[in-house]
This record gives C-alpha cells, sequence and structure tokens, in this order.
C-alpha cells in the first residue's frame, strides 16, 4: 500500500467516555479528519471536476485502549482502487508511543456527479496521487 497522508490529532478530555477511555466514535473522527485533510489538499479547481465524495462503507479495529490527553498520528494508505472508488486505510498510533499501532481502519469512498447524484470516475487530480511509483 501507498502511503497518500499523514496528520496528527489531538485527544480532548471531552473525547473520553465514562469508563476514562477514548470513546470509539472518536476513532472513526480522527479518520475522518485525515479523509478530509487529504481531499482539501486536492480542489476541484485543479482538474475543474467537481465530484464529491460519499462514504460506502468504513470500519475500526480497536487494538489499544486511547486515554486524553495526547495526540495521535493517522496514516492514510491508497487502498483498493476502482473507477469510482477508493479504499483508503488507516493507521492510528499515539505520537509519544510511535511504535504502538492502537488501531487500524478503513473506508471506501465513491466518487459523486453533483449533475446526476450518480458514480462517477475518480477525478484525475486524486487518481494521480494513487499511482503506484
Amino acid at each position: 500500500m501507498k502511503e497518500i497522508y499523514s496528520t496528527t490529532v489531538p485527544l480532548r478530555w471531552g473525547d473520553m467516555d465514562q469508563i476514562g477511555h477514548v470513546n470509539n466514535t472518536v476513532y472513526f473522527r480522527c479518520f475522518e479528519q485525515a479523509r478530509v485533510e487529504w481531499i482539501d489538499l486536492l480542489p476541484a479547481a485543479i482538474d475543474n471536476n467537481p465530484a464529491y465524495v460519499v462514504i460506502v462503507h468504513t470500519e475500526c479495529s480497536f487494538l489499544k485502549e486511547l486515554k486524553a490527553p495526547g495526540t495521535v498520528e493517522i496514516k492514510v494508505f491508497a487502498g483498493e482502487v476502482g473507477r469510482s472508488s477508493l479504499v483508503q486505510r488507516y493507521e492510528m498510533r499515539r505520537t509519544d508511543a510511535p511504535d504502538v499501532l492502537v488501531a487500524t481502519g478503513s473506508a471506501k469512498m465513491v466518487w459523486v456527479s453533483p449533475d446526476t447524484g450518480r458514480s462517477t470516475p475518480i477525478p484525475d487530480r486524486f487518481k494521480n496521487t494513487l499511482v503506484v511509483g
């Protein structure tokens, strides 16, 4: 798999649940943050293609408990690429323990035409970043 992006996300006190660990929904929000940042790097003006992304499937494997405060690094990898879809894979690690994998996840993204509301080929601006080389 090709790494296509990496970012850090702070863990906040309010991210914890009544048990005292980071709530499972926060893991998905961290993956979402990395995904949105990657998409924002490649605005529609680059190839004049207004197609947008919808998520059709997402999952997470929770490997280690997280507690706040702290910061996690999310690495984003290009997985399977289809005509109109991309599976992004994620790895999450605390920045103060970078050798410990905390969670893995994925999201299947499908590009949609705003004109038709139907799937459309992946815009060139994204496809060009997915080429392994």
